[in-house]
């Protein structure tokens, strides 16, 4: 088994209404915004990027409540968005709000 392990810092652009998988699970899709500051060969780089991202569960729950703007820790792993995609998303297992609501 590799490692699929993601830790990410990144604003919550947008997201959509909760919805139901049809096994009755809650499920959230969003959008993520990054900015850092990255050490690359002994030199900084600028990095931005979006990331569309997915959260089930309790997660979602919580994740729906978060105001658009907040600035968010995420934990997950990264997964294609469908078996035929070659796509991917991150998928949510933990976040923590550090600004925002």
């Amino acid at each position: 088994m590799g490692r699929n392990a993601l830790r990410l810092t990144a604003r919550l652009q947008a997201k959509d209404v909760l919805r139901y998988t049809p096994a009755g699970i809650p499920a959230l899709n969003c959008q993520l915004q990054h900015e850092s500051r990255q050490m690359e060969a002994g030199e900084a780089r600028q990095v931005e990027w979006a990331a569309d991202a997915v959260a089930f569960g309790s997660v979602a729950r919580r994740l729906a409540e978060v105001a658009a703007g907040s600035l968010i820790e995420c934990v997950g792993f990264v997964a294609p968005r469908s078996r035929r995609s070659r796509q991917v998303e991150l998928h949510i297992t933990e976040f923590e709000i550090l600004e925002g609501n």
